[in-house]
């Protein structure tokens, strides 16, 4: 498994994001082409193959600000490094800057991966309360 910063194929994109169940991406895959394309920094694992394997995406200002837009790996290599490789490529790329974000399911293990990687769940903070706001317009607040 090695990484790289080409940007995928259409069809690998659609693959990829339909293996770990984004629907949401994969309905339209133009809109998903586009978004991987105009993110400000995109990494993949590939098998030694080329098989895609995994991808990583920021949007970043590259000075105040970095969300990790979408971090996923295939799930027959979960468990494997791929994911910690990957988001490991994205927060070097941006250690100068000064907040790096992302939003995550609250699976136990989706919260135990990213606090392995030394980010902190906005709900442990008591020095420095901080709240996350967030709207999808795909679907009614409830």
């Amino acid at each position: 498994m090695h990484l790289t910063h080409d940007l995928p194929t259409r069809a690998e994109l659609v693959s990829l994001y339909a293996s770990v169940g984004w629907s949401s991406y994969t309905r339209d895959p133009e809109a998903l082409e586009k978004a991987v394309c105009n993110s400000s920094f995109v990494v993949c694992a590939r098998s030694d193959t080329g098989e895609l394997l995994g991808l990583a995406r920021a949007v970043s200002d590259d000075v105040s600000i970095c969300y990790v837009q979408d971090i996923l790996v295939r799930p027959e290599t979960h468990r494997q490094g791929v994911g910690r490789r990957l988001l490991r490529a994205v927060l070097a790329r941006y250690a100068h800057v000064m907040q790096q974000v992302l939003i995550t399911d609250d699976g136990e293990a989706q919260l135990a991966f990213y606090r392995s990687l030394g980010l902190h769940n906005t709900r442990d903070l008591t020095r420095n309360v901080t709240n996350c706001f967030y709207r999808d317009t795909r679907t009614e607040l409830s």
